[in-house]
Formats: structure tokens, sequence, C-alpha cells
């Protein structure tokens, strides 16, 4: 949620805040604003509403000036508006910030009875106008910022300039993410990589409790204390086109036909084929310590924590671990018994994710190791954790994950096995045999997205539904759950995804022939249990989307519409079945007219709890 981006050097500001900010889009906004410094007066421009309005405003009142900081507002504190929207300005502070104060209404207090006047609604006018207060006493601006943040008590990612000093932009971070890329004589600050990608591939990664000066000339990294601190900075590999749609409408129907490539490249270089094993290159633990573990958590968030569903399945089976799944702003507050030989798993996208971090320390501070599944290098939780399994499914706009599931569900798989081999619970045959279906993975996820003009014309079908159910059983009822989850992210219908055997206990009274329900039903254990789900569901006149694996003919005549993807085992089907539920709520969704890869109220990357 919300984006920075801010540039310092000799180039005009405004586009290039502009750009970044477009590439920032992803992470769900609702207001957008622009600061530039030409050694005068600041300029600002603010605009409620997409970045186009901005634009329009900057083409009659352009903000010109070689130091600028932008920002792209998501709603905490006050409603979205133009006086509400970044950046907001004290004298001659000027600041945007990611993130939320904790303790605004006590220092706005004091700082109303020192005379200053707020005209906003948030807590980020606090920052301005503490840092005006504190250079106004000391007149030093980076002794001011300092002063300022070590009064602020919460979360921040900032960025501010003065006009009293226009050759200096600072930045710090304090539980948001913000990242630095160096050019030659210029350089920029964003909260993602996307931002900066098209000017620099040279990276250094903030800390909590970093600060850093720059000049056109120079940058200076401390702490806050005003320590000078030493970073090497990280070349990013992924091009400035993999954040581009191409050819595609959407980035989510980018980022769902790039699965295939997704996971060849989560896949590369980690199979030990000729051994029966599993490298990981950063777990950073023993096989004795693995041998060790009495019990595995899973933490995560939204999708994520369906990703952690199904990798609960894979570790209990596989290993033989007993595992307890959290979702993660719930971990924290139920004082789990941690051991040291617990090993806690993180599950994040981003990296970023404020409850999974904060689930993080929790087990760290209970003595537990960590590892995380993460697809965003050095980002928070992968540089807290003690291990990291990192997906390589690149940049991922589209606020509704797709690939970024999928490749965590192989992060987990390749885990899974990692760990039953180590504690001699899967045998090098074993794993070889899994091993080749999952190098036969990406080919039979090519073969599902054949099935794309199929589910375009079942969604023209079921568009005008109010309500959806989705059913699965075993590893496939974590991808109900993600059924429901996309279609209701991206086209605003109620959907519920539930264990098909407790149909029965409840969600049975909803079914009438107006309710479509999706049935996940590849051909395993428990098929038959939920074709009785189906035939009930019919009994009622429900109407049945099945999703199956292979052909399967005793369906015929059960069924309204029958989706039908390549076979595989049993571990590794929920993969093959994510496809159908990601193209079945991106149709129903672009029938619909709703903004697929910006959804409302959504944001990317949930940077605060």
């Amino acid at each position: 949620m919300c984006g920075i981006v801010g540039y310092i050097g000799k180039q005009d500001a405004s586009p290039i805040i502009i750009d970044g900010l477009r590439k920032l889009e992803y992470r769900g906004y609702d207001s957008a604003g622009i600061c530039t410094l030409n050694g005068g007066e600041p300029q600002i421009r603010r605009a409620e509403g997409k970045l186009i309005n901005l634009e329009n405003i900057l083409k009659q009142q352009p903000a010109e000036g070689s130091r600028g900081i932008g920002h792209t507002r998501w709603a905490t504190h006050g409603r979205p508006s133009e006086i509400n929207a970044h950046p907001h300005k004290a004298s001659g502070i000027v600041v945007v910030h990611n993130g939320i104060i904790e303790n605004y209404l006590k220092l706005k207090e004091r700082l109303q009875g020192l005379g200053h006047n707020f005209s906003s609604e948030t807590d980020t006018e606090i920052i301005a106008h503490l840092v005006e207060e504190h250079y106004r006493q000391c007149g030093d601006f980076e002794a001011a910022v300092r002063q300022a943040l070590g009064e602020v008590e919460g979360a921040y990612a900032v960025a501010i300039l003065c006009e009293q000093e226009p050759d200096k932009l600072i930045a710090a971070k304090l539980g948001s993410p913000l990242v630095i890329g160096q050019g030659v004589g210029e350089y920029f600050v964003a909260s993602d990589i996307p931002a900066m990608l098209s000017h620099t591939r040279e990276m250094i990664f903030l800390e909590d409790g970093e600060m850093v000066v720059f000049t056109p000339q120079w940058m200076r990294i401390t702490d806050l204390a005003g320590n000078s601190l030493v970073k090497q900075s990280k070349t990013i590999t992924w091009s400035p086109m993999m954040a581009e749609k191409g050819v595609y409408r959407h980035f989510m129907l980018k980022e769902i036909f790039e699965q295939p490539r997704a996971l060849a490249d989560t896949i590369a270089g980690r199979l030990k084929s000729d051994e029966g094993d599993i490298h990981l290159e950063d777990l950073d633990f023993t096989d004795e310590q693995l041998q060790q573990l009495d019990k595995i958590f899973i933490i995560a968030c939204g999708t994520s924590w369906h990703a952690g569903l199904v990798g609960k399945f894979y570790i209990e089976k596989l290993a033989r671990i007993p595992v307890e799944i959290d979702i993660a702003s719930e971990f924290r507050y139920r004082d789990p018994i941690v051991g040291e030989n617990s090993l806690t798993v993180l599950i994040s996208q981003s990296g970023e994710t404020a409850d999974t971090l904060a689930g993080l320390r929790e087990a760290k501070g209970k003595g537990g190791k960590t590892l995380c599944v993460c697809n965003v290098v050095d980002s928070s939780i992968a540089r807290e954790s003690d291990g990291v399994i990192y997906t390589h499914a690149g940049p991922e706009i589209g606020v509704a994950s797709t690939k970024a599931f999928t490749t965590q569900l192989v992060a987990l798989y390749l885990l899974a096995l990692k760990l039953g081999r180590a504690r001699g619970q899967l045998s090098a045959d074993d794993c070889r045999a899994c091993v080749e279906d999952l190098v036969a993975l990406p080919r039979k996820l090519e073969e599902s997205l054949e099935l794309n003009d199929q589910i375009e014309a079942i969604a023209r079908d079921f568009m005008n539904a109010r309500d959806f159910l989705y059913l699965g059983r075993g590893n496939q009822y974590p991808i109900a759950l993600e059924g429901a989850l996309k279609l209701k992210e991206i086209s605003y219908i109620h959907a519920e995804g539930y264990p098909a055997g407790e149909m029965k206990h409840g969600p049975i009274a909803l079914i009438d022939e107006n309710l479509p329900v999706v049935v996940v039903v590849p051909r395993n254990a428990t098929f038959d249990k939920v074709v009785s789900n189906m035939e009930e569901v019919r009994a009622r006149g429900g109407q049945v989307i099945a999703v199956v694996s292979g052909e399967e003919p005793e369906l015929a005549g059960k069924t309204d519409a029958l989706i039908q993807v390549p076979e595989t085992n049993d571990d590794l089907m929920p993969i093959l079945t994510s496809v159908p539920m990601q193209l079945l709520a991106y149709h129903i969704a672009v029938l619909k007219g709703t903004d697929v890869d910006q959804p409302r109220n959504l944001a990317k990357s949930v940077t605060v709890e």
C-alpha cells in the first residue's frame, strides 16, 4: 500500500517520479502527489483518484526541478481527498510517508501548543511539522530529521525535502520498505524495485532505523544516531520489460500466462536427480538441524495463507512433522508455544507484509528457527529470517496474486521433499519420482492455460450470478478458498470456499438454481466423496462447474460446465487446478468491467497492521 518515489540529479525530476509512481500503481492508492525543488519555493501538485488526474494537473501547472518526491496514497488517517494527499508541507519542509504514526495525536497536540497549524486529517503532516520545529531550533536539516524521527512511534518510510537546503534529499525507514537506486550523478529512492528499474539496476535495501542523505554528487547512509554505515548494492536481474504488460490486456492475465516460466525458474538448479535429493541454496540449515525439528508453524496472510494450507499437506505427508498453520495477524496474539526445535515458515510475496513480519519476530523472540518463502530478494522478512527459499516469479504487478501463489506451492513442495530426505522419511527413489513429476509440471501448466477460451465462455454463462460457492476436499480445499478469494477480489461477487464434506453443515441451505457451485474434483482418494457432494448440489437445483483431472465419463450429464486439467501426482494437482480458478475470476471480472489489476480498496503489499 502507498508508494514513494524520490529523485535527485541533473534531469527533470517530474517525469521520472510520475513514471515511477505508475510502476507502483499495483500497490493500491486513492490519491497522488508530487513536489519538486529548483532552488526556489517547493512546487507541490496533488490530486484525488488515479494518477492520470495528477498528470492532467501537471500539464496545466508544470512542476520543474531536478530534485523531487512523489507519492501514491492509500487512506489510513483521513478520507481520500486532495487535501489529505501527499506531499505535506510545513514552512519549507516537505514530506511523503508510508506507514502509520501511532503517537500522532500526542505529537499533534504538543505541536499545536507551539503554534503549528494543520491543514489535513493525516498523521503524515505531523512529521513535516515536527521536522520543521526541530529545524527552526537547530538550523540543520539532517539533525532535524533525526531528532524528529526519534520522537515518532509506529512504522514509516519517508522522503523529505527542505527548501532552505535544496541540494539534499533525505529518506529513512522503520517497518516500511524503502530501496535506493544508484545512477551516475543521480540517485533514486522508492518503495519497490520496479519504480527505478528503467533507470538503474544497482539497488541498496535500507534496514529499519537507517537513514540516507542524498546530494547529486554523493550519498551517505547512517543510523538515526548519525553513525555512518557501509552497505553493498545488489544488481537486480529483472529486465524492465518484465514489469510491463506487453501484448496482454492486463497484468493479471500476463502473470497467469507467465506461470510455466515462473515454475521452471523456481525449480531450476534445485533438483539433484542423480542423488535423489533437493538443493535449496539459501536454506541455511544442516540436515542435523532439520532432523531435530519437532514442530513446524506456517504463518501467512491472504493468498499466501492458502499456499500454507497446501504446504501443511506436503510437509506432514512427506516429512512426517506436525504442522500448525496460522493467519499471521492472529499468530502473535495467541502466545504460540514455540521452542528451539520449532521452525516457523513465513510466506509472503513481497517480504514486507506487516503482520507476517510481526509473526517472524514473535517466533524469533521465543527462540525458534525461522524460514521464509518469498519472491523479493533482500526484503525485510528475507533479511530477518534464518533461511530463505526464494520463489523466482519475477515482479508481480496485479494485486490479485497468481504466479506468486503457484511458485509458493512449488517452493513448499521442494521444502517438504528436502525435509523428507533429511529426516529419512523419503527414499532417494521416492524423491526422484517426485522430481520427475515436478520437472513435467511447467509443460502441464501450459496445457492448462490452453483452457483459456473455454473458461471465458463459461464466465459469460455465470457472470451475472450474485454469489458463488467453491468446494474442495483434502489439498483441494485450499484451492477452493483461493478460487473464492480471487473472484471476490476482482469481480466484487460474494464467494465462499468450503471443505466439500462440510457442505451439509450449513452451506447447503444456500443452494438453489441461482447459485453456481465450483467443485474441484481431481481423481484421488476422495473423488467418490466429492462426486456425492456434487449430486447433492444438483438435487437442489444448483449449477455445477466441475474442475477435473483427465477424462471423467461418469460425470457426463452431472455438471453444467466441465473443466479438464492434465493429470499429475496428487500432491502437485493443486498447482494445476489453480489455473481455472484464476482464469474464471479474471474473465468474469473483465466481463463485469471492474479494474482487474487494481481492485477497489485493495493493496498489493499490506505494510501496516
